[in-house]
């Protein structure tokens, strides 16, 4: 959606000189290409469900029980899925019946459960992925020392600002590199 205001509006594009022409052109570009990534990665998820036989929300659900820092419980699920309490039930009984994990008593609270994968489900998870970690790796091992800077520092950034957002934070300003903060753009009704 085109806003005048907006970083690289018409406005204040004719403004600008040739180097911050040039910036604005390059950023534009690694947006593109983070979104491109965005998108295909939600295709590599469901690709990645389709290899296992399985829902995209049992992908989703077994996504945040591997790599959590510690073991949830349903009702934790449930809100990290964005669902409701039954559904996160329904969704929790079919990965057990199916194997993929497995209930324990919370360690400190004995009304309350603990979801944890099982390893076989780690097993069928990582031979699935393996290919896709083999390419992704492959290309990472041809960067250069500074470059593989600049994508750790960049992707970190990024993870940064997208968790921001998804907690509803809403002033995102990073700062720029010199010390610049971005123009903010305006929300609907402000004026630029």
């Amino acid at each position: 959606m085109y806003h005048p205001c907006m970083p690289g509006g018409a406005r204040e594009h004719r403004n600008r000189g040739p180097r911050e022409r040039e910036v604005t052109r390059r950023v534009r570009e690694v947006s593109v290409a983070l979104r491109e990534v965005q998108r295909v990665s939600l295709d590599a998820r469901q690709a990645l469900a389709r290899r296992l036989g399985l829902g995209i929300s049992d992908v989703n659900a077994l996504d945040q029980l591997v790599f959590s820092a510690e073991p949830i419980g349903p009702a934790e699920l449930a809100a990290r899925l964005g669902m409701t309490s039954a559904s996160a039930t329904v969704l929790v009984d079919r990965l057990e019946k199916a194997g993929h994990l497995r209930r324990a008593p919370h360690p400190r609270d004995r009304r309350r459960q603990t979801l944890h994968p099982t390893d076989h489900a780690r097993e069928e998870i990582s031979a699935a992925l393996s290919p896709l970690i083999t390419a992704l790796d492959a290309t990472a091992a041809g960067l250069t020392a500074d470059q593989a800077a600049a994508v750790i520092k960049y992707l970190t950034a990024a993870a940064d600002v997208l968790r921001a957002y998804a907690s509803g934070t809403t002033d995102l300003v990073m700062e720029r590199p010199g010390g610049q903060a971005p123009r903010r753009t305006p929300r609907a009704g402000q004026a630029c």
